[in-house]
């Protein structure tokens, strides 16, 4: 008999308004009785975990489509994604690794070709201004830089944070103590420079002088893993073809020359190996500036002596090729030349 009176599935929609009935309990809250609220955070991690089997399928069961757009449409129906984030602090950890699952799926939603979670975001910014100084928080950085990334997936999002002073905060948890912190800050870092170019090439023109004077700052760091991940991330920017005005004026400055050099000498080879494919920018550069190139003559001997024993056990056919371009630049290097405009190419 007792079958009989089992209760009926909840619908994908049905999940999502009872999410938003229990997302108050997750809280202390004093005017809510202990073992009552205990019992609502326990359902609570029920529904989400619902939520999840409902976009990732399980076992048995693949994810259906329409359910898929059900739970996205009522998901991002009003201020859900934002109190479901806000209750992060107050659930255990497998919880929100559940939560950064959900969200992480419904990111990438396509209701009738639309994606819902850019056009919540672009109306509702006050998620990603909550995101962000969460990425601070030693216990919750993980969670809050997984959707972070997440939501800069959407050209809305990224474009948020770059013209917002949020951006600014990255430059101080890269350099945090703390290695997850640091860690998954520059992911989302390097994601958010990476993933949209069109509008990271008009937002590093636009804000070039501080934006690499705050950047050169970690290519200095005294942290080795700062550097690297700096420099590699350098690396990209500078060789992407969507960043040649930004490249062309990072390599007729004398200062960066000097920061490149000086990684050029690290003790970690994987440095390095980085600052050489930025270094081969200035050394390529046909109209450097006359400051540079009395740097180069000037240490031309040290150089060409450098690059005569700088190899690696993996180094190719095109690194050789790119060092002897490199040594051949400067072994002919004159001290008269035109102002800095355009570069010869260097394959990398």
């Amino acid at each position: 008999m007792k079958g009989l009176f089992k209760s009926k599935p909840r619908t994908p929609a049905d999940l999502v308004r009872h999410l938003r009935h229990l997302l108050p309990y997750a809280a202390p809250n004093s005017a809510i009785r202990t073992t009552k609220r205990l019992e609502k955070v326990c359902e609570l991690r029920k529904v989400i975990l619902e939520m999840r089997t409902v976009l990732y399928g399980d076992e048995r069961l693949e994810p259906a489509e329409e359910a898929c757009v059900k739970l996205t449409q009522e998901f991002f129906k009003e201020d859900t994604c934002y109190m479901l984030i806000a209750s992060l602090p107050h659930l255990d950890p497998g919880t929100r690794q559940d939560v950064t699952h959900v969200i992480a799926n419904l990111q990438r939603q396509r209701v009738n070709g639309r994606y819902l979670a850019s056009e919540y975001l672009e109306s509702n910014t006050a998620v990603l201004a909550m995101l962000l100084p969460g990425c601070e928080n030693s216990e919750l950085a993980i969670s809050y830089g997984a959707i972070l990334r997440d939501c800069i997936r959407h050209q809305v999002a990224a474009k948020y944070i770059l013209e917002s002073d949020h951006i600014k905060l990255f430059f101080r948890y890269i350099q945090d103590s703390s290695f997850d912190i640091a860690s998954d800050a520059a992911a989302t870092f390097t994601e958010l420079l990476t993933r949209h170019k069109s509008t990271v090439a008009e937002y590093l023109s636009e804000n070039y002088d501080w934006f690499f004077r705050e950047y050169n700052s970690l290519l200095e760091s005294s942290n080795y893993i700062t550097r690297r991940n700096a420099v590699r991330l350098l690396r990209a920017l500078l060789l992407d073809r969507s960043n040649t005005s930004v490249m062309v004026r990072y390599v007729c400055s004398l200062d960066n020359l000097r920061i490149v050099m000086n990684l050029l000498r690290d003790s970690n080879k994987t440095i390095q190996l980085e600052a050489f494919h930025v270094f081969k920018l200035f050394a390529a550069n046909q109209r450097k500036p006359q400051e540079i190139v009395k740097v180069l003559v000037a240490n031309r001997s040290k150089l060409i002596r450098f690059f005569s024993d700088f190899s690696f056990e993996k180094a190719d056919e095109q690194f050789e090729s790119d060092k002897a371009e490199v040594v051949r630049e400067i072994a002919t290097l004159e001290l008269t030349g035109p102002p800095c405009s355009s570069l010869k190419e260097i394959s990398c």
